[in-house]
């Protein structure tokens, strides 16, 4: 497939440049979101989840969020807003979906 998978990032850092706090605010987040496999261990979401960004704690969410499941979207683009974070788009070379994953919608950091 040649499909893309269009994503943002919420930063640790306030619209002020201050560290998010506390130090694990992006896992808490996407533990939200979370769910158990069928080995028992929790797994985060294909379409919300941690990583470290240039030293700093950010979330991956991606943007078919918004289509699959509108509510948690916008309780993230809120949670983004009402804490004052940073938001930036996704990673510049985009990954390739792989087969069996849905479609992928252009849309911003913005409510459904």
């Amino acid at each position: 497939m040649s499909n893309q998978v269009d994503e943002f990032l919420i930063k640790g850092l306030t619209a002020e440049g201050k560290p998010f706090r506390p130090s694990d605010w992006a896992e808490r987040l996407c533990g939200v979101m979370s769910a158990f496999g069928n080995d028992g261990r929790m797994q985060y979401s294909p379409y919300v989840y941690p990583i470290t960004s240039a030293g700093l704690k950010c979330v991956v969410v991606v943007l078919v969020l918004c289509e699959i499941e509108p509510l948690a979207y916008n309780f993230l683009v809120n949670f983004a807003k009402e804490n004052e974070l940073q938001v930036r788009p996704g990673r510049a070379v985009k990954r390739e979906v792989q087969e069996g994953d849905p479609q992928i919608s252009p849309a911003g950091a913005t409510a459904c």
